[in-house]
C-alpha cells in the first residue's frame, strides 16, 4: 500500500530515503479519520513511529504551503525521554523537512544551554527536547510556545517511568489550548491513560502494535557454562560478524566486557551513564561511520539508539523482565529489516530464561556457542576469496608484479598465497575455545528417569571460623561448580570446613569445574570426600538402608540443613565475589 497524498516536499524526502510504502503505524496515523484529531498511539520501538508523527504533524506545521516561511517561535514541540532519543528524533525530522525548509533544533541535558538559547533566538519550526531541559528554557523565557500548534510525546510511558511527570505537566500546562496533542507509547498503562485524559481532547486511540511484535527478529538462546560467558560472547560476535550492541546490566559490567573485547581485537565502544554527553556522542558517531563494530551498553544508555543496519543484539547478561528484553532486542529488526537477538544463558538459569521468553511470547532456538573450529573454517573460506579478489585487482601494476615474481622465486607460490591469507586475517579477533555445557546441565524436568540415588559429598576449606553460611555458599557453589540450586543437597557447616552434597548426576561436572583455578575465590578449595558423610547423630545411630532420592529431595534436604546453620554474615574479605 503506497503512502496517501502528502506534501510534495515530504514525498520527495521519503522517496530519497527509500520509503516505498508506510509501516503499520505510519499508515494508521495518516488515515482520513485522524485529520486534526488528538491521537493516543501504542507502537513498539522500531516501528517507524518517528516518521509517523513527523508526517502526522505536517498539516499543522506546513499548512497549505509547500515550504515553510522564516523560522520564528516553534510550531511543533517533540518531547522525548532521553538525550539520545531526542537527538535521533531531531535527525529524522531534519531530513524529512529538509526540502520544506524546516529548521529543527534540539534542547537536551548535558549540552551548553547558552548555545541552545542562541539557537532558539534564531528561530525554529520544530523543537525537540528532553523534559528537564525544555522546562528550564521555558522558565528562563528562552522558549516561547504561544504559536505552538502541535505537541508530540514520544515514548510517554518511559518518561513517566523515569519520573518526568512533573516536568511534562509543567510544559503542557503552558502550551496553547488549541494545540493538537499526539501521544506515542509502547504500552498504555493507567498513568498514560490519565495523562491523555487530562491533556487531550476526544483523542483517537490507535493500536499500531503489529501482530507478532519483533517478527523480523530471530531469537537464539546460547547455553553456556557460567565461567565461559565472555568467551562465548567473543565467538557469537565473530560468527555473526555484524554491527552489534551488547547489553549488560551494570556500568561495571559494561567496563569489564568492553575492556575484554578491545583487548581481544574488537573495534568496540562503551555507553553507560557515567560518560559525558560528548563521550556518548563520539561513541555513537564511531558506530554510525563504522569505525566501531560493537557497542557495549547498559539499558538506559542505549535507549533511543537507532543505528541503520544494526544486525545483532546480544544479551550478555539476562534482562530483568520481558519489557527490558523487548526494548533491548528492538534495537535490531527495525523498519522491516531483519535482525538477530542472542541471549547468553548460564546453564544454571535456563529455567528462568524459558519463563522469560514464554512471558514475552517469544520462540527462541536453543543451542551451544559457535565452536572455534567452525569460525576458523569459515574465516579461511572468506579470506581465500578475498585473497583471490586482491590478486585479480593488482595484475596491471608492473612494479608490484615484478616484486611479486621476486617473492615467488624465493618462497614459492603456495607459501606466498598462505602468507597473503594470513595477512588478510591478522586483524580478526581470535575465536575462543568454549566447552559446550554438559547434557547433565539440562533442567531437572529434562533429566532421564532413574537418575536418583545418594549424593556425592565435597569438602570446602571454609567453615564457621570464616563465617560460612548457606545464604552465600549456595550461589557461590552454583557459580563455581556450574550446577543449579536443585542439584545441591545438604550443607553442613563445621568449625574449619564445610561439606556439601551434590546430586549424583551432577557430581562429575561439579568436580571438574571446582578443580579449575578461579582468581575470584582462589583461597577456597573444593575437593571430593572419601565415602559418605553423615551427621554426628546419624553416625551414632544404626545404619539403615536409604530409599533412592529424587531430584527434589536435594533442595528439601538443603532447606532443612539451612535452618540449623549459622546465620552470621561473612566479612567482605572472606565472602566470594
Amino acid at each position: 500500500m503506497p503512502f496517501p497524498a502528502l506534501p510534495e516536499t515530504l514525498a520527495r524526502a521519503l522517496a530519497a530515503r527509500g520509503y516505498a510504502e508506510p509501516t503499520p503505524v505510519q499508515a494508521a496515523v495518516l488515515g482520513p479519520e485522524t485529520a486534526g484529531r488528538d491521537l493516543l498511539v501504542s507502537a513498539q520501538t522500531g516501528s517507524g513511529k518517528t516518521v509517523a508523527f513527523g508526517l502526522a504533524m505536517a498539516p499543522e506545521v506546513l499548512g497549505e504551503a509547500a515550504r515553510l516561511g522564516p523560522a520564528r517561535t516553534p510550531l511543533a514541540l517533540v518531547i522525548a525521554p532521553t538525550r539520545e532519543l531526542a537527538l535521533q528524533v531531531r535527525e529524522e525530522l531534519a531530513w524529512l523537512y529538509a526540502e520544506a525548509g524546516g529548521r529543527i533544533i534540539a534542547c537536551v541535558g548535558g549540552t551548553d544551554m547558552r548555545a541552545e538559547r542562541r539557537a532558539l533566538d534564531m528561530g525554529a519550526h520544530v523543537v525537540v527536547g528532553t523534559p528537564g531541559r525544555l522546562r528550564d528554557h521555558i522558565e528562563r523565557g528562552a522558549l516561547e510556545l504561544d504559536t505552538l500548534r502541535t505537541v508530540v510525546l514520544d515514548e510517554a510511558d518511559e518518561m513517566l517511568d523515569m519520573g518526568f511527570r512533573e516536568e511534562l505537566e509543567a510544559i503542557l500546562d503552558v502550551t496553547p489550548e488549541t494545540r493538537r496533542t499526539l501521544l506515542f507509547s509502547a504500552t498504555i498503562p493507567k498513568d498514560i491513560a490519565e495523562l491523555a485524559k487530562r491533556y487531550q481532547k476526544d483523542s483517537l486511540r490507535i493500536a499500531a502494535t503489529a501482530e507478532g511484535a519483533h517478527r523480523d527478529i530471530e531469537y537464539q538462546a546460547i547455553l553456556v557454562a557460567p565461567r565461559d560467558a565472555e568467551r562465548a560472547l567473543v565467538n557469537v560476535l565473530r560468527w555473526h560478524d555484524q554491527r552489534a550492541i551488547v547489553f549488560c546490566a551494570t556500568r561495571a559490567a559494561v567496563a569489564r566486557v568492553h575492556g575484554n573485547l578491545t583487548e581481544r581485537g574488537f573495534s568496540a565502544v562503551a555507553l553507560s551513564g557515567e560518560l559525558t554527553q560528548a563521550e556518548r556522542n563520539r561513541a555513537l558517531q564511531a558506530l554510525r561511520d563504522r569505525r566501531a563494530q560493537v557497542c557495549v551498553a547498559t539499558d538506559v544508555a542505549a535507549r533511543g539508539i537507532d543505528l541503520p543496519d544494526l544486525g545483532l543484539v546480544v544479551h550478555a547478561e539476562l534482562p530483568r523482565d520481558r519489557e527490558t528484553l523487548q526494548h533491548r532486542s528492538g534495537r535490531t529488526g527495525r523498519a522491516g529489516r531483519k535482525g538477530t537477538a542472542v541471549l547468553l544463558v548460564p546453564a544454571t538459569r535456563r529455567r528462568v530464561t524459558e519463563r522469560l521468553l514464554a512471558s514475552a511470547k517469544i520462540q527462541a532456538s536453543w543451542g551451544p556457542p559457535p565452536p572455534a573450529e567452525s569460525i576458523r573454517a569459515r574465516d579461511l573460506q572468506t579470506l581465500t576469496k578475498q585473497a583471490i579478489e586482491a590478486a585479480q585487482t593488482i595484475s596491471g601494476e608492473a612494479e608490484v608484479m615484478a616484486a611479486g615474481r621476486a617473492v615467488l622465486e624465493t618462497a614459492g607460490a603456495e607459501a606466498v598465497a598462505a602468507a597473503l591469507v594470513r595477512a588478510l586475517g591478522a586483524s580478526l579477533p581470535a575465536p575462543e575455545e568454549v566447552d559446550p555445557p554438559e547434557p547433565s546441565a539440562r533442567p531437572p524436568h529434562e533429566r532421564r528417569e532413574g537418575a536418583g540415588g545418594e549424593g556425592v559429598w565435597f569438602r570446602l576449606s571454609v567453615g564457621r571460623n570464616r563465617n560460612a553460611d548457606p545464604r552465600w555458599l549456595l550461589p557461590f557453589l552454583c557459580r563455581r561448580g556450574h550446577v543449579t540450586r536443585q542439584e545441591i543437597g545438604r550443607i553442613q557447616i563445621l568449625e574449619r570446613e564445610s561439606r556439601v552434597e551434590i546430586a549424583p548426576w551432577a557430581a562429575s561436572r561439579f568436580a571438574a569445574a571446582a578443580r579449575r583455578p578461579d582468581p575470584e575465590d582462589e583461597e577456597i578449595r573444593i575437593a571430593p570426600m572419601d565415602g559418605r558423610v553423615e551427621s554426628h547423630a546419624a553416625a551414632r545411630a544404626e545404619r539403615r538402608p536409604r530409599p533412592e532420592r529424587r531430584p527434589e529431595d536435594y533442595a528439601k534436604g538443603r532447606a532443612e540443613a539451612r535452618g540449623t546453620a549459622t546465620r552470621r554474615p561473612p566479612p567482605r574479605s572472606s565472602r566470594p565475589r
